[in-house]
């Protein structure tokens, strides 16, 4: 995987001369959505956004859960409660940012300042075969290679994805807290 964005190497799954971003609508992709929230309850609020991904049917599995420290944006923010979902999806990765920008409207996010305290952050971190670069929507996430609060839920999920050099070299502090809900589908 390319966690370091384009112009890193090549990216697993990319079909040279492809569209950017567009998937045939009976194509199932592995993909992966990045979850954050440090206002409110936080475990709930990823517990809904969870449940609203899984309600299009397409929800593989869910990392564990990791409390991790801000990375960028205002001093004095909370930690962090992060995990990553991963989908077998004919979804195209417009629909994908459609669908976590619902969720994030659903957990009545608000937006101040970048990077500031949130109720979710829901991010398209990666979709098999796909690369895209527009203003409002880059895949693979253009910063999840230097976030250890992306990689290591990911690498739960997809240890073919992020190496152990690529793990120790992102940033951040995390810890593994458990797991969301007691779904057998919800372990790695």
């Amino acid at each position: 995987m390319n966690p370091g964005g384009p112009g890193a190497g090549a990216t697993p799954g990319t079909t040279p001369g492809a569209t950017p971003g567009a998937t045939s609508g009976d194509t199932v992709r592995r993909a992966f959505i990045g979850l954050g929230s440090n206002l409110g309850d936080r475990r709930a609020l990823l517990e809904a956004a969870v449940g609203g991904l899984e309600a299009a049917g397409d929800v593989t599995a869910v990392s564990p859960l990791y409390e991790t420290e801000p990375v960028g944006g205002p001093e004095g923010q909370d930690a962090y409660f992060n995990v990553v979902v991963e989908l077998a999806t004919t979804d195209p990765p417009r629909r994908l940012l459609e669908r976590c920008q619902a969720l994030e409207e659903a957990a009545q996010r608000v937006r101040t300042v970048r990077w500031g305290p949130r109720t979710l952050d829901a991010d398209v971190l990666w979709v098999e075969g796909c690369e895209v670069d527009e203003d409002d929507l880059t895949v693979p996430h253009p910063r999840m290679g230097e976030r250890r609060f992306v990689l290591a839920p990911l690498a739960d999920l997809a240890p073919d994805l992020v190496t152990p050099a690529q793990l120790a070299a992102s940033g951040g502090t995390v810890t593994r807290v458990g797991r969301l809900g007691t779904d057998s589908q919800r372990s790695s």
